[in-house]
Order: structure tokens, then C-alpha cells, then sequence
């Protein structure tokens, strides 16, 4: 079931693609190539009918994309992250601030009442 999907979400892309790059657009894009199809489309031409298509072959990837991934999940029962393997690392400690062996080594700020 899983490999059925995925050939379709393949297939969709492309079509998919190809539909986005028929549709007139300020620059033509592959739509030049169509032709005049206004018999085959109706008066409009073509631009309501590939709207339309886009938009269902679209919707059809979404769902497509929602079902393969329910599918891989229900296949696979693991995950990726459980696979990766974590180092455990000694902490690191502190810094040691050494402590001063008596007063006298302190240096004092300068007394304001000497003057």
C-alpha cells in the first residue's frame, strides 16, 4: 500500500506542475504551447477549466500527503530520533576561586576622609 502512494504522490507532483505551468499568467509561461482550445473549453478558454483542475489535483496531493504519512507511521512504528544515540559527558566543573588567606592581602578602596 505504502509503495501504491508513493508512485501517486510522484504522479500528482508532476501533474500538479504541469497544470501550474499551463495556466495563463502575465508572461504566457507554457500556456503559449496549449493552443487556442475556446471549442474544447467554451468561451472562456481554458483558464476556468485548468482553475478548476489545479485545484482539485492539488487538493488530491494534500490528501495524498496526509495518507502517506499516516501509512509510513503505521508501517514503521519507530522514529528516527529514537535512533540517535546520545554521549553522555562528565559535567563540567566549576571554576575555583581562590580564596584570600587573610585580610591584609584585600586590597581597600581609597579613604575620601584621609584629606
Amino acid at each position: 500500500m505504502l509503495k501504491i502512494v508513493l508512485i501517486l504522490q510522484f504522479v500528482l507532483a508532476v501533474v500538479l506542475t504541469i497544470a501550474v505551468l499551463l495556466q495563463k499568467s502575465s508572461s504566457i509561461g507554457l500556456g503559449a504551447y496549449s493552443g487556442s482550445n475556446e471549442s474544447l473549453f467554451g468561451a472562456k478558454g481554458p483558464a476556468g477549466f485548468l482553475a478548476k483542475f489545479t485545484f482539485i489535483v492539488g487538493f488530491l496531493f494534500v490528501v495524498n500527503t496526509l495518507a502517506l504519512g499516516y501509512i509510513y507511521n503505521k508501517e514503521k512504528k519507530a522514529s528516527i530520533a529514537e535512533d540517535i544515540k546520545v554521549e553522555k559527558k562528565a559535567p563540567i566543573p566549576a571554576p575555583v576561586v581562590p580564596k584570600a588567606s587573610n585580610e591584609a592581602d584585600i586590597p581597600k578602596a581609597p579613604n575620601e576622609s584621609a584629606k
